[in-house]
């Protein structure tokens, strides 16, 4: 499947937002993610199934100033 992550194009073989995320090797906590500009909690990861063509915008918290 073919989707775009942070505004770059990416195959993935993941069908879920969960499966996507263990993929990018993202962290546990400080991560939102959003699908088509629409935060999806992370309480729903394993059940948000992904479609070809959705954009993905990962965010991360970070420390700093």
């Amino acid at each position: 499947m073919n989707i775009i992550v942070n505004n770059s194009p990416h195959e993935t073989a993941a069908t879920t937002l969960a499966q996507l995320a263990a993929g990018q090797n993202l962290p546990h906590s400080g991560v939102a993610v959003a699908v088509n500009n629409q935060m999806v909690p992370r309480t729903e990861w394993d059940s948000f199934a992904l479609q070809d063509g959705q954009k993905i915008t990962i965010l991360k918290a970070f420390s700093g100033g």
